[in-house]
């Protein structure tokens, strides 16, 4: 008696293995749209005929502009060319040397060690006039470097004996320190100076800056042209750039 026949079974079809690793985080490139990338990389494009969108500008804070510079050639020149190749003038006879206790004394002994300190060796002397103004003078063969340029040297040691002198003192006393006469000649120069410059500011119908000055010296050019009748002047900037201005007369 045969057997009835079986049925071959039919190979089960086999489910397609999962990548692993990396390649199961990369998606497939069948899985991303046709030109996603194109559209990706033109969707914020202007349409045609259509300008770009301007691009946002960044403020940028801009510096103050700078300040004009002062002319200094006649400035310079006035105030130097007649202190070269100057004769120095001789010190008196007799000086009298003051008490270390009085105002002539203090200021007269500090200014003495103080440029036996800087190598110059001097003669000081010193006498207040009837309102206590004290007058120091030096004297010496190189008083040149105690004057400096444009006298900063000696406004410097001006003020340092003002200040010994008034050290612990209720009443202040005014110190004028000068040398070679400098500051009468100083102030000489600046008043021809004040004079040249207000013409050139008339002629020319524009302002003109000086060079930075001190206070004192600032108050000369303004005296000097406070009755001209074709500028005006003022001051500008902060110490210690302040400098005058001579503006023309509208």
């Amino acid at each position: 008696m045969k057997r009835p026949a079986e049925k071959k079974a039919s190979p089960e079809k086999k489910a397609p293995e999962k990548p692993r690793g990396r390649a199961a985080a990369a998606p497939q490139a069948a899985d991303k749209p046709r030109g996603s990338d194109v559209l990706e990389r033109f969707k914020n494009a202007p349409l045609p005929g259509q300008e770009p969108a301007p691009a946002k500008k960044q403020r940028v804070k801009q510096a103050p502009a700078p300040r004009p510079r002062p002319s200094r050639e006649e400035y310079r020149d006035e105030l130097h060319a007649e202190m070269q190749d100057r004769e120095p003038i001789p010190a008196p006879e007799h000086i009298d040397i003051h008490d270390p206790e009085t105002p002539e004394g203090r200021a007269q002994h500090f200014l003495m060690e103080m440029t036996r300190r800087m190598g110059v060796d001097v003669q000081v002397e010193a006498a207040a006039n009837e309102e206590g103004h004290l007058f120091v003078t030096m004297y010496g063969d190189t008083l040149g470097i105690l004057i400096g340029r444009r006298g900063e040297t000696l406004d410097a040691l001006q003020y340092l004996t003002s200040l010994q002198v008034n050290r612990g003192r209720e009443e202040y006393t005014r110190v004028t320190l000068d040398t070679e006469n400098y500051r009468a000649k100083r102030e000489e120069a600046l008043i021809r100076l004040a004079s040249r410059t207000a013409s050139r500011a008339a002629r020319t119908g524009s302002k003109v800056s000086l060079e930075p000055m001190n206070p004192y010296e600032r108050r000369i050019l303004h005296a000097s042209l406070q009755d001209n009748p074709s500028v005006t002047t003022h001051s500008e900037g902060d110490e210690p750039y302040r400098h005058v201005v001579v503006v023309p007369k509208k």
